[in-house]
Parts: C-alpha cells; structure tokens; sequence
C-alpha cells in the first residue's frame, strides 16, 4: 500500500470497501506524489481509473457502475500494490500492466520500448487524401518503429501494403514483433533493423513516416521520473532536437518512391524545422488539439 495518511481513508475506517473509493484515494496518492500524466492518460483520474481496472482484470471501457463494486479481500491487496509500485516507484502505468492503446488497438508494451503516444492515430486515417492522383501505398516505412504499433496502424490504413518496421535497437525490434505476431501481420509487416536508413536493405517507399526522438538533451535531463523510465535512445534528439530528423531528410530522397510522401512528428520543433528546411517546403497538418506538429515533405521537394 502507497503511504497513505488516515484521513486519506473515508470515515477513518481504513482501506475503501469499493472501486470508486480506492479510486478517490489513488487521486489523492498521485497528487501527493506529484506523478506525471501524458504517457497513457492526461490526468491522474482517467489514468488511476485506467490502472484500477487492470488490476481487477476488468476492461478499460468498463460502465460506471463498476464504481459501485465492492473488492474482496484479495482485490484490495491487488489494488494496493499496483498503485505502490504507481505511486512510490513512479512505474509507468503502461509498465505495470504491459498494454497500451493506440488507434483503437491494444500493443503489448514494457520497458524496451516508448509508451505508445502519437499525433499519428489522427493523421493515419487522412493519408489518402494526402497521396497525389492515382498513387497507391503499396510499400511503407515506420522509422523508429518501438512498439511497432504505428507500423501496424499504417497495415491495417492500407491492407494491400507490406511495412518495413525500423528501429535501431535490437530490444525495441523484440517488442515489434511480439506486436506484429499479435495482430497477425507477420507476412506485411517486417521488423528491419537500422541506425535511420542505414543497414536498411535497398528498397523504395511510396510512404515513409517517423515519430522519432525529438525531445532536446536538455529537456530530457530534466523529465518526470515516470519519462526517465522510458528508454532514452528513443527521446533524445541531440543538443537542439534535430540530430534524428536531420539525418532522416538526408537519407529521405533515395528511400521514396518519385511520387512518395515522407511524414515525421516533430513535437515542439516546428519553427526550428521551418527555419532550417526552409526549401522544403514542409507542409503542418492540422491536429485536434491545434499543436499541428506532423509535418509532410513530398519527395519532389527533398
């Protein structure tokens, strides 16, 4: 159990008899400690609600009156040490109970691999309308691939392509394929192996896209311990952010197809990126929550 004050408890009766009570009690504790959200909620109650029912094996999208339930003994002492190793340790919810959601998709996850999170499950959905007349996706690209979840997105956008999934680490590419294997994609969507492009055996992409680490050194040096937990390979961008989306560009134009789209999420580096590939025109597609940090470069301008 967290370190929890008697007043914590309603009525000072001790540990809550219901879901809804240890719900309220968990919002308490991730206050108290401080705990950062974004990494599969954006606040402590969705995220604390989220990480309750997994603890008593009840799904995600439960009605609210599960709120009312009352736990037994032994699902006390489940919740109790779920939200201890949440709340003392400042384990990732994802961590602790190996699954993400994405795009309406469960990923097995862990500490390999980044917490699956991306303006791409917005942007996925409208890449056709983004291809010039006539073109067909029937060969793409994730870079940086983690999880392997958004090269699964981009096989199930577009059902008649194979998807090379790339990642520069070996235990990153473990996890993608636990992934792939899950979702029965085995045959279209292949787990490469290299540093970008390179390594990458010799081929040409009609969509190539990348949520590759963005996040400035020093930004990543000081990160909630929950984003410490995360495998740094996979945030850190060098000095300014850049280093990965540089090389990216570089090695983008003998990787796509005459007619092909390369699409990067760039976090909070749009005005560097306009800056400095000025010529390419990149082109800011619209999100939800207005950040519009997806940028789209066309292979006639790379």
């Amino acid at each position: 159990m967290p370190r929890a004050a008697p007043s914590d408890f309603p009525g000072g009766a001790g540990p809550p008899a219901t879901l809804g009570g240890w719900l309220a009690l968990a919002e308490k504790l991730y206050a108290r400690a401080g705990l950062a959200s974004g990494q599969v909620a954006t606040n402590a109650h969705d995220e604390a609600l989220w990480l309750l029912l997994q603890a008593l094996g009840l799904p995600p999208d439960s009605d609210e009156r599960v709120l009312a339930r009352k736990l037994t003994a032994a699902e006390r002492a489940a919740v109790a040490e779920m939200l201890r190793r949440r709340v003392v340790e400042h384990v990732p919810a994802a961590y602790l109970t190996r699954e993400a959601w994405l795009g309406g998709e469960k990923f097995y996850v862990d500490e390999r691999v980044l917490i699956p999170r991306s303006y791409f499950v917005e942007i996925i959905p409208t890449l056709d309308a983004l291809l010039p007349a006539g073109v067909k996706v029937r060969r793409a690209a994730d870079v940086g691939t983690g999880s392997g979840c958004l090269a699964i997105l981009l096989a199930r956008q577009f059902p008649a392509a194979t998807v090379d999934a790339v990642d520069v680490s070996a235990d990153a590419l473990a996890v993608a394929r636990i992934n792939i294997r899950a979702h029965r994609l085995a045959r279209r969507v292949r787990p490469r192996r290299g540093d970008v492009f390179a390594g990458v055996p010799a081929a040409r992409y009609d969509l190539i896209l990348s949520n590759p680490p963005y996040e400035p050194s020093a930004l990543c040096d000081r990160l909630p311990a929950e984003f410490k937990r995360e495998p740094r390979l996979a945030l850190d961008g060098g000095r300014d952010g850049l280093d990965i989306i540089r090389r990216l560009l570089a090695q983008a134009r003998a990787r796509l197809a005459p007619q092909g789209l390369l699409l990067i999420e760039a976090g909070g580096l749009r005005r560097a990126m306009t800056r400095e590939f000025k010529s390419l025109g990149l082109e800011w597609l619209p999100t939800a929550d207005g950040s519009n940090c997806v940028c789209l470069a066309r292979a006639e301008r790379l």
